[in-house]
């Protein structure tokens, strides 16, 4: 599970409006340098973290999923995760904005935070679905013998048989009860159908056999929907206010949950076993480009790069808040839990491997076949299976909700900032509401008995390459159209020192080097999507590479709308306004609008003298941007 798989991203910032004025609290928790003062909520009518756990809290919620690669991971963690990671942190905090409000630093590029946002979108529909087949697993499994444990229900066939039939498979012969002719072997050595699979496919799922043939729509999956859309919108229903408060069980618990599991897990027969495949490199597979491409796609799923979330959730921080030591606890945290989870399925899949008798590989799968297939199997061989079973999937659900979260608030965040007028701001938990429902709506055919197609082909399609496209475009634009000594000095204005050199040296070359590469081997290697032994039909893929396209478009048909809007008498005139700075481009709060982003004071006419501004570019009227009537007044108090 992504990000939030682990990354991610996800990983609420929300925007409700102050109902009265907040207690004053400590420089730490105000994220302040050592030189402000204590302040009060600095943007009563945007809203703020409570305290900045609630801020690093919701940021390990987006980023924490399961799953890393090791060796290739940690590579492309330190040379392209943790700098874009900082970068967004650092480019949101600053302007206050989320992903569409902060491209007043280029307005032609204002189409990344559009691309931004039709990933959230998708990324919001589907993951939802995920997160209620969760609840449903959850659900299910509130009973003394797990429903996917052995092959005497009404779903199962003739060539089930499970694992606790220990008599036939501890050998790898066929157990009596397959039929002689069984020509689809499941996990290469055994002939046979576990329960766990065949509740999947046959009783959850009810799986149609072709992604056109929607059948029917799983009327328990579609309550489960509804509740995990519901309790997205209750614990966003007052932004920040609310989802920083939630955020303290749902980061913390998946820990207390994975210390249990892993402390049973390793105590099982065969853990060793597992945990020693988890750590032993393919030192044969190194080389390829392939997995450096996956390992670097992981990074970009479990730290929420390029979806807009990051951004969002910066821009609820105090203006001087160190991002700089927050980008760095966030991604090692994140790494580390990913690491960790890495122990707790593979001592759990070593052990039902000792039992079958069979390889590790043999038993590990990926996707939603190692959540609910390979998993709920192996936790059936253990004593109070249900209970942990329960753990399990309570555990995923709350993973999936600190993703969902921000995901939801990336739009509304979006969408409140972009319209920026007091009504708006008043009424933002009918905007939440309207995306939230909008969001359901849109996951209905996902609940359908070709939901899981679909599902699959909005994951490998609608964030996949046009994520590091967006991330790529994002870095060029900020180091080399607005200019990497602006942006270090906008920095240093925010955090009283600049970049570390290694960021400044990831940010101009290595980190968008990296992208490039990356986006290159992913044509390259390009293999259509399959699900099990299903080959989707050409017409498919061709839905998918759409909402792949459908992100990225809106970058240059954004840029060339804006140039059409742009004054100037020439093209590179035009082009060289619509790439510079806006007006408002800047601090949120004028007490934070020092030396070039000073407002110019208008002198009285009685001074006889007219002041000309340092930077006439930079000239504008204290009242501008999303927040411009309430700034002013967040000043003066």
């Amino acid at each position: 599970m992504s990000g939030g798989d682990t990354s991610a991203p996800s990983a609420r910032p929300g925007m409700a409006a102050a109902h009265g004025p907040v207690a004053p609290s400590s420089p730490e928790q105000n994220g302040a340098v050592p030189s402000e003062a204590t302040k009060r909520d600095p943007n009563l009518t945007r809203g703020n973290w409570g305290n900045q756990i609630e801020f690093v809290l919701t940021s390990v919620g987006y980023a924490v999923g399961l799953g890393a690669f090791m060796f290739p991971y940690f590579i492309m963690l330190i040379f392209c995760g943790i700098p874009l990671f900082f970068m967004e942190l650092s480019f949101g905090q600053f302007a206050s904005q989320g992903c569409l409000g902060v491209w007043r630093i280029s307005p032609m590029f204002k189409g990344v935070g559009y691309g931004m946002m039709v990933v959230s979108t998708y990324i919001g529909i589907y993951y939802n679905v995920i997160i209620c087949i969760a609840f449903y697993y959850f659900f299910s499994s509130m009973t003394h013998v797990l429903p996917w444990a052995y092959c005497n229900n009404p779903w199962n066939t003739p060539d089930c048989a499970g694992v606790l039939d220990t008599s036939n498979l501890t050998n790898g012969s066929r157990p009596a009860a397959l039929p002689s002719n069984l020509s689809h072997p499941l996990n290469h050595t055994l002939q046979r159908t576990s329960p766990s699979e065949e509740y999947w496919r046959l009783y959850v799922l009810k799986l149609s056999d072709d992604i056109g043939n929607f059948g029917e729509v799983r009327l328990p999956l579609l309550g489960c929907l509804g509740v995990s859309w519901v309790v997205v919108f209750l614990c966003l229903i007052r932004g920040v206010k609310s989802s920083g408060k939630v955020v303290y069980f749902t980061a913390t618990f998946p820990y207390v949950v994975l210390t249990i599991l892993f402390v049973r897990g390793v105590t099982l027969e065969g853990a060793f076993t597992g945990i020693m495949y988890y750590l032993t490199p393919q030192w044969d597979k190194i080389l390829e480009a392939k997995v450096w491409g996956d390992a670097a796609s992981q990074i970009f799923y479990s730290l929420g790069c390029a979806w807009g979330g990051l951004i969002t959730m910066a821009s609820y921080n105090k203006f001087h808040n160190n991002c700089y030591r927050d980008s760095i606890i966030i991604s090692i945290t994140n790494c580390a839990t990913s690491v960790y989870a890495g122990f707790v399925i593979f001592s759990i899949l070593g052990f039902m491997a000792n039992h079958l008798g069979v390889d590790v590989s043999r038993v590990a799968d990926h996707g939603p076949g190692l959540a609910f297939v390979a998993y709920p199997e192996a936790l059936t061989l253990l004593p109070i299976s249900p209970l942990w079973s329960l753990l399990f999937f309570f555990m995923l659900i709350l993973l999936g909700l600190g993703t969902q979260f921000c995901l939801l608030e990336t739009l509304v965040t979006a969408i409140v900032d972009e319209v920026g007028n007091e009504w708006i701001l008043q009424k933002k938990t009918y905007v939440t509401l309207g995306v939230a429902v909008a969001g359901f709506l849109l996951g209905i055919p996902l609940t359908s008995q070709a939901g899981i197609y679909w599902l699959l082909l909005m994951d490998n399609y609608a964030a996949s390459f046009s994520l590091v496209i967006i991330s790529c475009i994002m870095c060029v634009s900020i180091m080399y159209i607005y200019g990497h000594r602006n942006y270090f000095q906008d920095i240093q204005m925010m955090l009283g020192f600049p970049p570390p050199l290694f960021f400044q040296i990831c940010w101009r070359f290595v980190s968008p080097a990296i992208i490039f590469f990356i986006l290159i081997f992913t044509v390259i290697q390009y293999q259509p999507i399959t699900y099990n032994h299903y080959q989707y039909p050409g017409w498919a893929v061709a839905i998918g590479f759409l909402m792949a396209l459908s992100s990225v478009i809106c970058i240059p048909l954004y840029a060339l709308f804006q140039l059409c809007r742009t004054d100037g008498d020439t093209l590179l005139q035009r082009l060289k306004n619509a790439t510079k700075p806006s007006r408002d481009w800047g601090p949120a709060l004028l007490e934070h609008r020092t030396g070039r982003y000073a407002p110019t004071i208008a002198p009285s006419p009685e001074d006889g003298f007219e002041v000309q501004p340092l930077h006439p570019d930079k000239a504008q009227i204290p009242t501008v941007g999303s927040n411009s009537s309430s700034r002013l007044q967040d000043s003066r108090i």
